[in-house]
């Protein structure tokens, strides 16, 4: 089946993949933790695929990350056997945590003595936890500077012989806000001295070794020396997205979706498509441009190999449910009919994929994410 002939299938807004620079992406990464001696425990909450992540078994991954026990869950039953949860412990689910656990080298974050307390009590095989740290993104965790919080985490772990303390954990959030290498890695560089600080404090007080992990794709693929950490754990950086490139992660052809949107309705006057792509299909995350501009994705024209570079000038104003409005130059306008189809570069590839929950890849493949 020729690309032409996959869009021709197409009538409705679609995930579009090309495997090969997915591929690539993976090997790019396995082979810098490589370089640099650290775990790579890549985050799986970006594909949600076992078909994709033989991909990464391909380049010789182990360890996984995910989101959730149910994303855990499903991995498990496709062989994964060492996982990472990285979402501080929702207690209510500790039934399937204990099934999980039964099946597979499980890592849990915590980040209270209650938690702990509770694990303690009602886990019924042995897991490894991990000290959910805020370094500075200030979404949740202990604050690396609490010593006597992150103390107290850790001497509730000690009491228990099911539990182990692995090390502090970190999601580095703030590198997203970052736009360049210098300042993506001045945010590594302040995550990885908090964390060092904070490990440092639990050593003197009597807990240890432990590891340090970390997890943005900004600074696992811009920064090239990752040696201070244990582990790394980027997940958005097999697809990249449009936000990836606009902070420097990645070039434009590293970006491995799109969503196909049928063209509904031309607007010359007032520059404007109307895509059949909206924010059930592409989310309503947004960048901000140098000019102020809300950007919600930017669109580039179908070809031989999969699509081409994002079309100059053109780029989407807003979503509502089912609709994305495109503004667009005059060639634009001029070149594209009601019926073609464009490709919309998402801006975070992650929400994008959990929407459509359906990849149609350029070899022809159909690629469901699984329940």
């Amino acid at each position: 089946m020729t690309i032409a002939s996959i869009y021709d299938t197409i009538q409705k807004p679609t995930l579009v993949l090309n495997p090969n620079r997915a591929k690539a992406n993976i090997e790019k990464m396995a082979a810098k933790a490589a370089r640099n001696g650290v775990r790579f425990r890549p985050h799986f909450k970006t594909h949600q695929s076992a078909a994709i992540g033989e991909w990464f078994r391909a380049a010789g991954v182990q360890a996984i990350t995910v989101s959730s026990v149910d994303m855990a869950l499903y991995f498990a039953r496709h062989g994964w056997q060492d996982i990472t949860i990285a979402f501080s412990v929702n207690i209510r689910q500790i039934e399937a945590s204990n099934a999980l656990a039964g099946q597979v080298s499980l890592n849990l974050l915590v980040e209270s003595p209650e938690t702990v307390q509770f694990l303690a009590e009602h886990l019924t095989h042995p897991v490894s936890l991990w000290l959910k740290v805020d370094a500075g993104y200030g979404r949740t965790g202990l604050n690396w500077a609490d010593v006597a919080g992150l103390t107290a985490v850790a001497h509730e772990i000690a009491q228990s012989d099911r539990l182990t303390l692995r090390g502090l954990l970190t999601h580095a959030g703030d590198t997203y806000q970052a736009r360049g290498q210098a300042a993506v890695e001045a945010v590594h560089r302040e995550t990885v001295s908090r964390l060092a600080a904070a490990r440092h404090a639990l050593h003197q007080a009597g807990f240890g070794p432990l590891e340090l992990s970390v997890g943005d794709t900004p600074a696992s693929s811009m920064v090239e020396n990752l040696g201070d950490v244990d582990e790394i754990r980027p997940g958005n950086f097999v697809f990249y997205d449009a936000m990836q490139w606009q902070i420097g992660a990645c070039r434009e052809d590293e970006i491995a979706v799109a969503t196909a949107c049928p063209v509904i309705a031309k607007h010359s006057s007032q520059n404007k498509l109307v895509l059949y792509g909206g924010a059930v299909h592409l989310s309503k995350e947004f960048m901000v441009d140098s000019q102020g501009q809300r950007i919600f994705g930017y669109a580039a024209l179908p070809t031989a190999d999969g699509w081409g570079p994002r079309l100059p000038g053109c780029y989407l104003t807003g979503v509502s449910q089912e609709h994305g409005l495109l503004h667009a130059n005059a060639e634009t306008i001029r070149r594209v009919n009601i019926g073609d189809l464009l490709l919309v570069l998402p801006v975070h590839s992650c929400l994008t994929v959990n929407l459509l929950r359906e990849y149609r890849t350029l070899d022809g493949d159909i690629i469901n994410i699984e329940e």
